[in-house]
């Protein structure tokens, strides 16, 4: 099975990440088919960058993407979803956020009832 998940690189203390695609059996850091994007969460605003054709190709052709993956990719409007971050109620996404924007949540059983 074909995974989408987070490679390691930098540094001690100092990660950076790539995206790639991956044989769920290898090693975090082994053997990858493609590399689809960069993630960066040491960076004064965070950088992410996915090419997301590539990264529709391979969700399109099986690859199922780790759970932080998924978090980044609906971050950037690659996949619908939910997201749910610290301090937040989980909800949907309703519209993909321009750089240093906050993200539009709403809940996700609908709200309370009036």
């Amino acid at each position: 099975m074909l995974k989408l998940r987070l490679r390691r690189m930098g540094a001690k203390r100092q990660p950076s990440y790539r995206i790639v695609v991956a044989e769920s059996r290898s090693p975090r850091d082994g053997r990858f088919l493609e590399t689809v994007g960069i993630y960066n969460p040491k960076t004064e605003p965070m950088t992410l960058r996915v090419d997301t054709e590539r990264a529709k190709y391979w969700l399109d052709h099986g690859a199922q993407p780790t759970d932080t993956v998924r978090a980044l990719l609906v971050r950037v409007g690659v996949l619908e979803g939910r997201i749910s971050k610290e301090g937040l109620a989980e909800g949907y996404v309703t519209e993909v956020p321009q750089r240093g924007k906050p993200l539009t949540v709403l809940p996700a059983h609908g709200g309370p009832a009036e």
